[in-house]
């Protein structure tokens, strides 16, 4: 048997709403005493013989609001969740009721038993076997209970869970339920907390010295005695450094932390093109036996943050390209499987971000490890400028949960909270939370997201970055009287486009696909970029948004239920705007038209064409005949009034003497579908998966830009769709096809179907048809690892 065992929870549990206004409808919740005793022996629903037999089946993670159909509602907030029939106006589907059944041998009884879970949205009441074992109010900070008096070796476990969605924590589409893994963790009564590790390191020369804190505690109920030692390994597992052994006394029920310094030689750092990962082992040993053995991925880095000359990684200047995001996805809502947290962000980064703002909330873990892993900087943030228990509490979690992570470069101790960020409240409570960061993490440092101009009072007195939300016209005027105090983009831009679409539509509530249309508080991407790009003394910026999002419409409200916000709409599809930043974030030759050129209601009359490129200059062509040629001012774009007509227009850029070219054409009617899986091989482990994007094309396999076919999509073999998605801001067809007849619209040419593995070793075929086209079929093969 292992020293500890986590073992997933993530299967087999059972699921049903209750209701927040009718106690019959909420299994007598209000009205039976569940808290009047330590265990509840009665006919409740905490219970564990309570009869779950006729209740939804389900895998966590799961959002159940998703699934939810669109209303059309007045109500507060309705608007900002994505028009979901969720929250206190919504009480017969804001209750949520989980149960899980499982059992444990009897050969370990002499071990500590953990529940985990990563992330529930929100307010969850947790039962375990009849017992009450806490509540845990945040919706995005996971917790941990220890329920080794509870378990039970005779007979099923059962967890019973209550969450409560009646109340918003964000103005943003949120999700409800159990929307992250869950974990039983398995210890000796001697171990090392799940949060029990701390590795940092200082670079010296080319070597470093890496210090690893670790915590060990002792749940017998006597003194117990161990020995501790770590070792550092590369990725490929050989040992580069060890520690020696030192022993612990720990007292009934204690704690200690124990620092041992190591030093690397020739330490690979980690950075943006070479995220390389060590690993740290540290080893809690009784005697001659391992009690317990953790491994902690780490990063060694240095980073730098100047006022006056900006961001420097490993001693490189480099500015932040970020992005701000929101946590859902189109078709799964926030429970987003593992590997969509890598497709994700391998998208932000083929675009050139270089850093990803965890807006306005803590991570899930496994986004954190894809930017581990990819070379994704993080700024971690708190969900609220707060510093009563509750909220230092929440702060302490994230802190200790992600220091280790090589991605997080920076915290962020909240945003925009407008009553207090500019009072003496706002600069108290920072001191308070700085301090906090302070002792937990050294390292790092924090900024504060202000949507405030050139005002040094509240936090900004005491912040140690400066964070504008917006405002970019004040940033040099506060630079110049605050000349010592980094300054850093915090979010910027918020230009609002819909994919596609190059008119404005006010019915149907899109916005052009172009650098033009912005909130009254925000701007375009031209005018903050120009400025973050120009200055030495910005550290960069955050975009809002890399995506689009469920809920927060705007400009407009019903029937738009997403945002317009996103480089990349909510599949991840590219707008317009994409090519900008693209442009001048990556080094890659970059050269696109837009917008399409089917427009046969336009014959003879003008097209605004917008040329997003990086060449030193460009030429325009349409069907052959030259519209003249135009040099490239950097961080810019290129326009063309073009009279239209059908047929084919081109671009040739030139950079650095090099010939670049491109072009639109018009295309032929729809003949074809074609999909694209985003890799061919899965593992069979029930949770691995593919992202399927389809398009429209006509006879020489040409995008066809207006096409909205309905696609259908039929799936064969150990596998299962999950999710479908177009990208569309006023789309209402439902994500979940809950008749099994999976099927979604494209949007200007284009939809998305998301498939989750199975377990058996075999391949699987997706077929994808559309009535009067040609069909597809992508073919996956699913194989252990």
């Amino acid at each position: 048997m292992n020293a500890q065992e986590k073992i997933s929870l993530d299967e087999d549990w059972k699921f049903h709403f209750g209701h927040a206004s009718n106690l019959d409808k909420d299994f007598d919740y209000s009205k039976t005493a569940l808290l009047h005793k330590s265990n509840v022996f009665a006919t409740t629903i905490v219970n564990p013989k309570f009869v779950d037999t006729t209740w939804k089946k389900i895998n966590v993670p799961h959002d159940w609001v998703v699934e939810l159909p669109f209303v059309k509602s007045e109500q507060v907030e309705m608007d900002s969740h994505g028009y979901k029939p969720v929250g206190g106006a919504y009480p017969e589907t804001s209750i949520g009721w989980y149960r899980k059944h499982f059992t444990i041998e009897k050969s370990r009884n002499n071990k500590r038993f953990e529940l985990q879970f990563d992330g529930i949205y929100r307010n969850a009441e947790i039962w375990f076997n009849g017992f009450y074992v806490g509540t845990n109010f945040s919706g995005y900070v996971g917790n941990s209970y220890d329920v080794s008096d509870y378990i039970n070796f005779e007979g099923d476990n059962v967890i019973v869970v209550r969450v409560d969605a009646t109340q918003y924590e964000g103005w943003f589409y949120e999700g409800a339920g159990i929307y992250r893994h869950v974990w039983l963790n398995i210890t000796d009564k001697v171990f090392i907390p799940e949060d029990g590790i701390f590795v940092h390191s200082k670079v010296k020369g080319k070597n470093a010295e890496v210090t690893i804190e670790t915590t060990i505690q002792n749940n017998n109920l006597k003194n117990s005695n161990c020995f501790v030692y770590s070792y550092i390994t590369d990725r490929n597992g050989k040992i580069l450094a060890k520690t020696s052994k030192q022993k612990v006394a720990l007292g009934i029920r204690k704690d200690f932390t124990l620092k041992q310094k190591l030093n690397l030689n020739n330490a690979r750092l980690w950075s943006l093109e070479d995220p390389y990962l060590y690993r740290v082992i540290s080893v809690v040993k009784s005697g001659n036996q391992i009690v317990h053995q953790t491994k902690t991925r780490f990063g060694i880095k240095t980073v730098q943050f100047d006022a006056n000359k900006g961001f420097f990684l490993n001693g490189k200047k480099i500015k932040i390209q970020g992005t701000n995001n929101h946590q859902d996805h189109a078709g799964i809502g926030s429970a987003l499987p593992d590997y969509m947290q890598y497709y994700r962000i391998k998208l932000l980064k083929e675009m050139g971000s270089n850093s990803y703002r965890a807006s306005h909330n803590a991570p899930t873990p496994e986004l954190l490890e894809a930017c581990d892993s990819l070379g994704m900087l993080v700024l971690d943030e708190q969900r609220l400028l707060n510093s009563s228990p509750e909220y230092v509490d929440q702060f302490k979690r994230l802190i200790k949960r992600d220091r280790n992570h090589a991605s997080v470069f920076l915290w962020s101790i909240g945003n925009e909270e407008q009553n207090i960020q500019g009072n003496d409240y706002g600069k108290r409570i920072a001191q308070t939370l700085l301090a906090i960061q302070e002792d937990l993490d050294p390292t790092r440092t924090s900024t504060y997201a202000a949507d405030m101009a050139n005002e040094f009072k509240g936090v900004n007195e005491v912040i140690p970055i400066r964070g504008f939300n917006y405002r970019e016209f004040a940033v040099a005027d506060y630079h110049r009287d605050h000349l010592n105090q980094p300054l850093l983009g915090t979010e910027m831009g918020s230009t609002v486009t819909t994919r596609g679409i190059y008119e404005k539509d006010s019915i149907r509530a899109y916005v052009p696909d172009q650098d033009i249309t912005h909130p009254w508080w925000a701007s375009k991407a031209e005018t903050w970029w120009k400025l973050a790009a120009q200055n030495d003394y910005w550290l960069g910026g955050y975009v809002w948004t890399g995506f689009d999002y469920r809920g927060e419409p705007t400009p407009y409200k019903w029937p738009n239920i997403s945002s317009h916000f996103g480089i990349l709409d909510v599949c991840g599809f590219p707008k317009n705007i994409y090519y900008y930043y693209k442009s001048w974030w990556t080094n890659e030759d970059i050269l696109h038209i837009s917008p399409h050129w089917n427009w046969p209601e336009k014959v003879g009359k003008p097209i605004d064409v917008w040329v997003n490129s990086n060449a030193d200059e460009v030429e325009l062509f349409l069907n052959g005949k030259s519209l003249g040629k135009k040099t490239m001012e950097r961080n810019s774009h290129l326009q063309w009034n073009v009279t239209y007509e059908p047929g084919t227009l081109e671009a040739i850029g030139y950079k650095n003497g090099r010939k670049l070219t491109t072009k639109v054409e018009t295309t032929n009617h729809a003949t074809k579908v074609v999909a694209v899986a985003d890799k061919t091989t899965v593992l069979a482990d029930g949770k691995d998966g593919v992202v399927v994007n389809v398009s429209i094309v006509d006879d020489k396999g040409r995008e066809v830009p207006v096409a909205d076919n309905m696609v259908k999509f039929y799936i064969s073999g150990d596998a299962k769709i999950i999710g479908v998605g177009n990208g569309d801001p006023s789309s209402h067809e439902p994500d979940k096809c809950a008749d099994g007849t999976w099927q979604r619209s494209a949007f200007n040419g284009k939809c998305q179907v998301i498939i989750q593995a199975g377990k058996k070793i075999e391949d699987l075929k997706l077929e994808v048809k559309s009535n009067g086209l040609s069909s597809t079929v992508v073919e996956i093969n699913q194989k252990n690892k």
